[in-house]
């Protein structure tokens, strides 16, 4: 009777590589994806931005700064400070009502049911939750009519076409999208680290400001920045409940390519948006590595010092 053949296990490091070379086959479908709808975009916008306008639309293939020197002019350049200044308050009263919310939510016994509310208005399109805002605040809508009946106000007042109202839509838009990884990081946070602050003799107010905040900065972080870039590029929320002045950047790159036919500034001011997006993914990402690398040295300190202890 034949023996069958031994088959001997391979080493650990040919069993990595070809580990390594069946994952890069897997990568591959997903890296020409990402090389086609994200990268190809990113480099004809980069390109466009440094050409000259067409005479009829489009661009010639002239290489001027023409677009990048209009980003300071007094035209564009208030446009560009009240994109900011609306993007900052937005993101602020975001991060503030987002987190008492998400601690609620993470102390809370019923947090499938709370995180099922919050990701709920991620099912509805985007237009129809501003077109129900509208509803809601327009001279004959549900507000105005609330306040006459109860003979709060004599007569109509105009709630749309504002920065408050472009601000106030913009901060409920957005707040699933700062509440989930604030969220996230407290629910993961060691709560007994606030029980040991208040026994040496911090408040509560103070517990939180230095214990729980830095150590969910994390989730904080990540929720500025998916708030923030969002709002910064925003386009359908200042066009349909704000006016003259609540014009804002994304409004410009649409009107730029759709109206002017100004290819190259529409792309000066996407890239813009570009970098300001990049530098919020190399943030959170130094800010994830920091955090890391200090939660490793202080899971060494404490082995030491427990193998000093048994010692």
């Amino acid at each position: 009777m034949k023996s069958s053949p031994k088959t001997h296990p391979l080493p650990a490091d040919k069993r990595q590589r070809k580990l390594i070379s069946q994952g890069s086959i897997y990568a591959w479908p997903m890296g020409i994806w990402f090389l086609i709808f994200f990268v190809a975009p990113l480099v004809i916008i980069f390109v466009y931005s440094f050409l000259k306008k067409g005479v009829h639309g489009g661009v010639e293939p002239i290489f001027t700064l023409k677009s990048y020197q209009k980003l300071v002019d007094p035209q564009y350049g208030l446009i560009v400070l009240r994109t900011l200044k609306m993007t900052i308050i937005s993101t602020i009263i975001t991060i503030l009502v987002s987190l008492p919310s998400a601690y609620a939510m993470a102390r809370s016994k019923r947090q499938t049911l709370l995180l099922f509310l919050i990701i709920i208005p991620f099912w509805t399109n985007s237009l129809i939750r501003i077109f129900a805002w509208m509803s809601i605040l327009n001279n004959d809508g549900v507000l105005n009519q609330f306040l006459m009946k109860f003979h709060i106000i004599k007569d109509y007042v105009q709630f749309l076409y504002n920065q408050k109202v472009v601000i106030l839509v913009s901060v409920y838009m957005y707040i699933p999208y700062a509440i989930l990884p604030i969220f996230t990081a407290i629910d993961r946070f060691d709560f007994s680290l606030l029980e040991a602050a208040r026994d040496l003799g911090a408040t509560k107010f103070q517990s939180i400001l230095f214990v729980l905040i830095p150590g969910i900065k994390s989730g904080i972080i990540s929720a500025l920045i998916f708030t923030f870039i969002p709002i910064f590029g925003a386009y359908t929320v200042p066009l349909l409940v704000g006016g003259k002045d609540s014009y804002m950047l994304g409004n410009i790159i649409v009107d730029q390519v759709q109206k002017t036919r100004n290819w190259p500034l529409a792309a000066a001011f996407s890239m813009i948006i570009t970098i300001i997006s990049v530098a919020g993914i190399i943030w959170i990402t130094k800010s994830n590595e920091k955090d890391k690398k200090l939660n490793k040295k202080n899971t060494k300190e404490d082995n030491y010092t427990a193998e000093g202890a048994q010692k």
